[in-house]
């Protein structure tokens, strides 16, 4: 009889629990009356209802480590449906996912409930109400683990504002919650067939597939893990895993994946890295030559481009009159894009301020038969407010002796540092008052087409002399105090500082900053030439007092360095016009790399780096606040001398430890 009894009570406790709610009602059971919501949804593996999965509705934790909060909780039913109850968090600005764990093919956990349960299904809702049901598969979990990679510990998601917000929306761009299918952006152009990153996609979802059925989840689990970090527990925290050090156990991962086709298309054999890169276009017809990128403090993205958009390479442009500014999700911010303020022909230079002011060096690119004459375009900047109204005349700003204009840079201060690429100077304008601006001449040889420019910890300024294989160290108030050379600083292009008061400078080697003409012709040339000669790319590391740099740090990841950005981790990442790849380098904080690898060493595979077939010649590359690296597609693979600009931002998901933006000098973790 008691045997009997303690079985009926079992049962009623678990018909109970299917209905149960974290945030209770005042009778103790689900929230009812005015502010409760619903939550709709199923949990599958790909077709497959998963029943007897603990689903729980969680609010992120606004800050790192604060955890997440659970708002609902019950269990899928037979076929894989729930439905929850909870009261919507009073901030507007939280974000919202929903988990289902299980045990492998569904299994519910046992009645103790202390084993481990390694299937975690999740989907992002991010922030506002959801309306509709929710699904849950390896497709969401997927898209979640990388996109929220930055944000996840122990399987759950806390950050800071915006990245954690902007990162939930970014979720949406890989899959669809609403029906578990890959999102549109991912399976339409510029992205769809056009790169592999939909097949990886895919490929990332089979392999989780292989725990869900019960089969691999020792050996998933045990392939995810980072060096020096706890093994995942269960699968989410193990995609998070993978997005945040993707070239590790590359082949092992994919063999997991064998024989599900679950989820299709796939790949056909191992990638490189376990990236997810996504090409953006904004509105489709304004990016061409996109040269450089800042973040605003919402992390909206501002990108200065060379020529006019036209999407046929044959016909010549003119210099590009805008500049973009596209969302998180990469689609343009209402009213962008904006012109006025003398834009015309932006190369490497844009820069946001501390008051949030937008600045564009005008270098002046254009094609032939325009019908303006350059020299009177490349010697000014222009200036925004931060909602793209224009504040710089017609002309631009021209005061301070601007020539040729590419790196700028605006400090903490809200000085604006610009780099005279068409002389030997710098122009510094104090505090964003273009009517004091000043040129800063160092004199004789020793700075020879300036061209990249950074800030550092004690607001000096560092700029690289492509001409005269050189870095020029200036005072906070623009006094010349240094040339450095050696340490294989050759045909230097990008500059960027740490927190810990280096700089690191991206050795093109062969590369020409484009300084003497602003025509495709006239620079067509040279780029056929460095593209065929690959030689001395590098990185080097100067220590804060400007000392002779020691050797340069070489890898097959470096194929002609442009662009350098450090992220919040200090790690090193270099933008390379050549070889389709991203390079990511161990940085001076020798405790944030993989176990074992020292300051320069490569933490992408040394062999190749993060390759990608949606990259193509890349200038600029910086971090958001979410942890996504973006690059621009400044030049078509095959230059061309008539329109060669390309037309996409790549923005590889999750990748880097998130910054604070706008970035004032060195990075600031988010």
């Amino acid at each position: 009889m008691r045997r009997r009894r303690a079985a009926l009570l079992t049962a009623v406790l678990a018909s109970l629990s299917v209905s149960a709610s974290v945030s209770p009602g005042a009778a103790g059971g689900p929230p009812t009356g005015p502010g409760t919501l619903k939550q709709r949804g199923v949990v599958r593996s790909a077709e497959r209802p998963i029943a007897g999965a603990q689903v729980t509705l969680l609010q992120a934790g606004d800050r790192p480590g604060a955890g997440a909060r659970p708002l609902a909780r019950t269990r899928s039913d037979a076929h894989g449906r729930f439905t929850l109850s909870y009261r919507a968090p009073d901030s507007p600005a939280a974000v919202l996912y929903l988990t289902a764990d299980s045990g492998p093919a569904g299994r519910p956990p046992s009645r103790t409930g202390h084993r481990v349960r390694p299937v975690r299904l999740v989907a992002m809702i991010g922030t506002g109400r959801r309306h509709g049901k929710v699904v849950l598969n390896e497709r969401t979990t997927v898209a979640a683990g990388f996109a929220m990679a930055q944000f996840t510990q122990g399987g759950e998601v806390a950050g800071r504002r915006p990245g954690l917000q902007n990162a939930a929306a970014v979720s949406h761009n890989l899959a669809d919650i609403g029906d578990g299918s890959a999102a549109e952006v991912l399976t339409t152009a510029p992205n769809g067939d056009q790169t592999s990153t939909l097949r990886a996609f895919n490929t990332l979802a089979d392999i989780l597939s292989g725990c869900t059925a019960g089969r691999t989840c020792e050996s998933l689990l045990a392939l995810a893990r980072r060096p020096g970090a706890p093994a995942p527990r269960e699968t989410f925290q193990a995609v998070a895993d993978i997005a945040r050090l993707p070239g590790n156990h590359v082949a092992g991962l994919f063999a997991l994946g064998k024989g599900r086709d679950m989820y299709r298309p796939r790949l056909a054999k191992a990638p490189d890295a376990w990236t997810i890169a996504l090409r953006y276009v904004g509105n489709g017809h304004e990016l061409d030559g996109p040269g450089s990128v800042a973040f605003d403090a919402e992390g909206t993205a501002w990108i200065g481009n060379n020529y006019t958009f036209d999407a046929d390479p044959r016909r010549s442009v003119c210099g590009s009159r805008i500049l973009s500014r596209l969302t998180p999700t990469g689609q343009d911010v209402p009213g962008a894009p904006y012109r006025g303020g003398g834009l015309y022909g932006v190369g490497f230079g844009t820069t946001i301020d501390p008051k949030g002011r937008v600045w564009a060096a005008n270098f002046g690119f254009q094609g032939t038969g325009c019908p303006l004459d350059a020299s009177l375009l490349y010697r000014s900047v222009s200036q925004f407010t931060p909602g793209g109204r224009p504040l710089s005349p017609r002309q631009g700003w021209r005061f301070g002796d601007i020539v040729q204009p590419q790196g700028i840079i605006s400090d903490r201060e809200g000085n604006i540092w610009v780099a005279n690429c068409g002389g030997r100077s710098v122009t510094r304008i104090p505090r964003g008052d273009a009517v004091r601006a000043r040129n800063i001449a160092p004199g004789g040889d020793s700075l020879i087409k300036p061209f990249g420019v950074t800030v550092d910890t004690r607001g000096r300024a560092w700029v690289t002399g492509n001409g005269s294989d050189s870095v020029t160290m200036l005072s906070s108030q623009g006094e010349p105090l240094r040339s450095i050379t050696g340490g294989g600083i050759k045909r230097p292009m990008g500059i960027a500082s740490d927190t810990l008061g280096n700089v690191w400078v991206a050795n093109g080697g062969a590369v020409v900053a484009p300084c003497e003409g602003t025509t495709p012709a006239m620079v067509a040339e040279a780029v056929e030439d460095i593209v065929t000669r690959q030689v001395d790319a590098s990185v080097t590391l100067v220590r804060p007092d400007g000392t002779k740099p020691a050797k340069p740090f070489v890898n097959d990841g470096l194929f002609l360095p442009w662009g350098i950005a450090v992220d919040g981790d200090d790690t090193v990442w270099v933008a390379n016009f050549g070889g389709h790849r991203l390079a990511n380098l161990c940085g001076a904080r020798v405790s944030a790399c993989p176990p074992g690898l020292r300051t320069g060493d490569p933490i992408s595979p040394a062999d190749t780096g993060y390759t990608s077939d949606g990259l193509k010649r890349n200038t600029a590359v910086q971090i958001d606040p979410s942890g996504n690296v973006w690059l621009a597609n400044n030049w078509r693979t095959i230059p061309l001398q008539t329109n060669p600009g390309d037309h996409q931002m790549v923005v590889f998901v999750g990748l880097a430890a998130p910054v604070r933006t706008p970035l004032l000098g060195p990075p600031r973790h988010l």
